[in-house]
């Protein structure tokens, strides 16, 4: 184990936003994302690289995602690329199965627990021994087999659940990668109840994600009311055995929820792909131009009064509610024609089609548009909205609301999950809350949350714009990354039961 002042962290995650420039020379090149887990953990790393904490991080060495590509060079050349690689702070998991990937996850479910299993080979064979951490923060079910082996090697580790995604496959296949889980299989989660080694390696499916809940010494959610719903049986797709180990850790005090927090270029006063930057004081002037320039590029018709409702998720029906839309998009449109209700999608999924239908059949193409989605357009819709729509069946955090909040669009969202830790209801006499919140998953539900927005949009403008003004600055102090990673060292330190940075002495 690490003997210097500061205990040594390892973080293993199998994406990553960005990294502080100081931790290697090519840190600020070492990009993956598929989502919120790559902001998160970078996020946390840099946190804990600016504290002066002895952090390590450990990742696949996707090397096209990295614009390293070796291919074609000479020795010489490659000797020149080897010396730029990072320093001993970042610890690049070494396998062709990762080289000339285009996406961290795979489109056919086969591969991905090679990928798994190939990223956990190098951390447990080769990292783990040389970083030789005092603490090991895993995510998600790609590191699900590591706690077991921390557990073995006497080291806390912390489990952090982004999703409910999980693989399984055998012992069998996990040795034949060079994972000698001969030495930590009692640890890791089976499909059955396991009796012995010989019995349970070749028939005895392995769980990666509740292996990992299983074995840590401390896991987390990312958010508080998800963690409550997965383990209260809220959900009949959640498996049985995950929500029964989820619950075993909080009854035993070992979970918690920890939000994350959208990526800090989400900021409309620094955001380059709005064509008027804006703040808490001149939202309205800032948010005008920008419905303006959005009406214009979809082909909405041109209303400066026209209420403008956002869809910002990706159209998946099992999640994220879009089928309880298109019962009512035709009612609504219909019931606030008079104030030119307009709807933009921008995003992508097997829905999209029913959406291009219902505009088609009823004429609205100039009140609704269905986009592709676009990075810089989804930024220009959380500026020129005055909605967010988030109907979500579950949430086990949800980042839309956060930053349409960021940005002065108020969420229309059903009360689950990270919505209901990050949404309260508005109260314009209170001066309080910063949403509006449907508790009934169904399509009712949402067209009377959409009729609470509606009532909002009626207020006088400057009654309008002191709310939005408050929930910008409110929202730029809570969902920030700073205070995500200040949750997660406290939960460092409860771990390892001494603080994490120690002054010098």
């Amino acid at each position: 184990m690490a003997s210097t002042h500061n205990p040594r962290i390892l973080i293993v995650t199998p994406e990553i936003t960005y990294l502080p420039h100081g931790m290697g020379n090519m840190a600020n090149y070492l990009v993956a994302k598929a989502g919120g887990l790559a902001d998160v953990s970078a996020a946390l790393v840099s946190a804990l690289f600016e504290a002066g904490a002895d952090v390590h991080v450990a990742l696949p060495h996707y090397r096209q995602m990295f614009n390293f590509n070796i291919g074609n060079l000479i020795s010489d050349e490659l000797r020149a690329y080897k010396a730029k690689l990072p320093d001993e702070r970042i610890h690049l998991a070494e396998d062709r199965i990762f080289y000339y990937r285009s996406n961290v996850y795979n489109q056919h479910e086969e591969e991905n627990p090679n990928l798994a299993l190939a990223f956990q080979r190098e951390v447990i064979n080769n990292i783990i021994p040389r970083v030789q951490p005092n603490l090991i923060h895993c995510n998600d079910w790609m590191t699900g087999l590591i706690p077991a082996l921390a557990r073995r090697l006497k080291i806390p580790c912390l489990f952090t659940v982004h999703n409910i995604h999980s693989l399984k496959t055998t012992l069998a296949h996990i040795e034949n990668s060079g994972i000698d889980a001969a030495e930590f299989w009692r640890s890791l989660y089976y499909q059955w109840m396991p009796h012995a080694y010989e019995e349970s390696r070749d028939r005895n499916p392995v769980d990666f994600l509740i292996s990992g809940i299983f074995a840590a010494h401390f896991i987390n959610t990312v958010s508080p009311t998800f963690l409550n719903e997965l383990t209260e049986g809220r959900f009949d797709f959640v498996d049985g055995a995950l929500r029964h180990e989820l619950a075993n850790k909080l009854a035993a005090g070992c979970a918690t929820g920890i939000l994350n927090a959208p990526n800090p270029s989400y900021d409309p006063a620094s955001d380059p792909d709005l064509p008027c930057r804006y703040g808490a004081d001149d939202c309205v002037r800032g948010k005008l131009k920008a419905k303006r320039a959005l009406q214009k590029q979809v082909g909405l018709a041109r209303a400066d009064g026209a209420p403008l409702f956002f869809w910002p998720s990706r159209l998946d029906p099992v999640q994220k509610g879009c089928q309880l839309l298109a019962d009512i998009l035709y009612t609504v449109v219909d019931r606030y024609r008079p104030a030119g209700l307009q709807i933009v999608f921008v995003a992508n999924g097997s829905f999209q089609t029913h959406f291009h239908e219902i505009v088609r059949r009823h004429g609205l193409q100039a009140r609704v548009a269905v986009c592709n989605f676009s990075e810089s357009l989804s930024r220009l819709a959380y500026a020129a909205s005055d909605f967010v729509l988030m109907p979500s069946r579950f949430e086990p955090c949800g980042l839309p609301q956060m930053i349409s909040c960021k940005y002065g669009s108020l969420p229309v969202a059903h009360d689950t999950g990270g919505i209901h830790d990050t949404i309260t209801p508005l109260d314009i006499e209170r001066n309080t809350g910063n949403g509006f919140l449907f508790r009934d998953y169904d399509s009712r539900a949402l067209s009377w949350g959409l009729d609470q927005a509606m009532a909002f949009f009626s207020q006088p403008v400057d009654v309008r714009a002191r709310q939005i003004g408050r929930i910008m600055r409110d929202s730029a102090e809570r969902f920030t990354h700073p205070v995500t990673a200040r949750r997660y060292l406290q939960l460092y330190e409860t771990m390892l039961d001494r603080p994490l940075i120690r002054n010098a002495e």
